[in-house]
């Protein structure tokens, strides 16, 4: 049981240091080919929105929103993936879904 106890307290200390990990990391998702550019941390928070002068046109500020919106979109699943990777690397693999975590 002490055993079992450790470990449990190991695995808290690793995902409360990947959680850490991942607030500090960012990634960054595109559009259009990288004219419109989102960052987010690891977990998920949009940091910054970069978009070339070239794309924006005052007469498609429709195209310009769909742009934004994909490359926000693409950067939030690049953060899971990084939430996936490093979350899961603490848990085993244990289906940790019920507790709304990734696993």
């Amino acid at each position: 049981m002490n055993k079992m106890l450790r470990q449990v307290q190991q695995m808290q200390a690793d995902m409360a240091a990947a959680q850490a990990a991942l607030a500090d990391a960012t990634v960054e998702g595109s559009a259009g080919g990288g004219v419109v550019k989102a960052t987010v941390t690891g977990t998920g928070e949009l940091v910054s929105v970069e978009i070339s002068p070239g794309v924006v046109d005052p007469d498609d500020v429709e195209m310009l929103q769909d742009l934004v919106v994909a490359a926000v979109n693409d950067a939030g699943r690049r953060a899971q993936e990084m939430q996936a990777e490093k979350l899961g690397a603490v848990t085993g693999g244990l289906d940790l879904g019920g507790l709304g975590l990734p696993g």
